[in-house]
């Protein structure tokens, strides 16, 4: 059995929790041989030096899951009631703050080479007696670093998906846009070979503006996050559809006359306020209440953490922005509170 804190996983999330287990690991693996054949081959390539940087960079992603998977398993305490799935949350934020200061740096130095008019010396090599540009072992060696990158995040994207693991989803998601790093770095590789000094200073400038980019876009999603914004989807481009569901399932209860919810987001799992009004203004019986419980908890693994309070009236003051008062519900004096 393999849960997340209180909440058992069910199959599917169970089976797509141990193959992401497995892809982060042969991404660690990948990465050590990667940034290994950079290091040999980068020489003073401006293009090089970023490209490497970034694969150095690429391991916090993998290594933030790993960890924050094995945090978010941990059962709730006294100190921790509500679980430790923000840990999630914490590990993508520190994951992006790497990235934006990596980023700006890289966007300094290769800006300032470029305004210095840096000309970056690429040599020969020698390989078997032979001697050969070096350039060419640098091209061969980061287009051994596009394919793989591109393969891995396309397997993890739907896992991310799955466990709604944002971190996943930041790896999958720079795993992707790694070829362009790539492309770039060969491009100003082989713009030093045709005479065009400038261009590894230019290829690197696009390289760091790719790692700034998708560390100011993760420390973005992760602050929302933290901050207790309302529940999105795990790309962070839009509210959560299960707020509606649950919303529309509680109105669905024969005693429910209007039901309006609070959802967010722990990390995996969400934490569930809902308000709901009595339709024939009475405090409805405990089995009443069991019964929306589990019929809330039933819609998704990830709404476990409910709450259900009966109000006279929906509280404006708590719901900001949510919607109409409810119509067709006698006012009651009663309150209940279940979870």
């Amino acid at each position: 059995m393999t849960n997340f804190g209180r909440t058992e996983l069910p199959e599917e999330q169970t089976s797509a929790l141990r193959r992401a287990v497995r892809l982060e690991w042969l991404s660690i693996a990948f990465l050590v041989s990667a940034v290994t054949v950079m290091y040999l081959t980068s020489g003073s390539s401006q293009a090089m030096k970023a490209a490497w940087l970034e694969d150095m960079l690429s391991f916090a992603p993998p290594i933030t899951f790993l960890v924050a998977a094995r945090i978010a398993r941990r059962v709730p305490t006294r100190e921790h009631p509500y679980g430790l799935h923000r840990a999630v949350g914490v590990g993508h934020l520190v994951a992006g703050t790497a990235l934006v200061a990596m980023g700006l740096f890289l966007v300094w130095d290769s800006g300032s080479g470029l305004l210095k008019a840096e000309h970056p010396p690429v040599g020969t090599a020698e390989i078997f007696g032979t001697q050969v540009w070096a350039g060419w072992l640098m091209v061969a060696a980061l287009a051994y670093t596009a394919v793989p990158p591109v393969l891995l995040g396309r397997a993890k994207l739907p896992l991310a998906d799955t466990l709604h693991d944002r971190v996943l989803y930041a790896d999958a998601d720079m795993n992707k846009a790694d070829w362009m790093t790539a492309v770039g770095g060969i491009v100003g590789v082989l713009g030093i070979g045709v005479g065009l000094w400038w261009a590894d200073a230019v290829a690197a400038l696009f390289i760091s503006g790719s790692i700034l980019r998708d560390g100011v876009r993760n420390v973005r999603t992760a602050v929302v996050a933290l901050m207790d914004a309302q529940a999105r989807t795990v790309d962070g481009r839009s509210p959560h559809p299960l707020r509606a569901q649950v919303d529309d399932t509680l109105r669905a209860q024969p005693w429910v006359g209007a039901a309006q919810s609070r959802v967010r987001d722990q990390g995996h799992v969400f934490h569930v306020e809902s308000f709901v009004v009595p339709r024939s203004g009475g405090a409805p019986t405990f089995e009443e209440l069991e019964a929306a419980r589990r019929a809330v908890v039933g819609l998704d693994w990830k709404v476990e953490d409910l709450v259900l309070v009966v109000v006279p009236e929906l509280p404006e003051s708590q719901l900001p922005g949510f919607g109409e008062q409810p119509h067709g519900a006698s006012p009651s004096r009663h309150s209940a509170e279940a979870g």
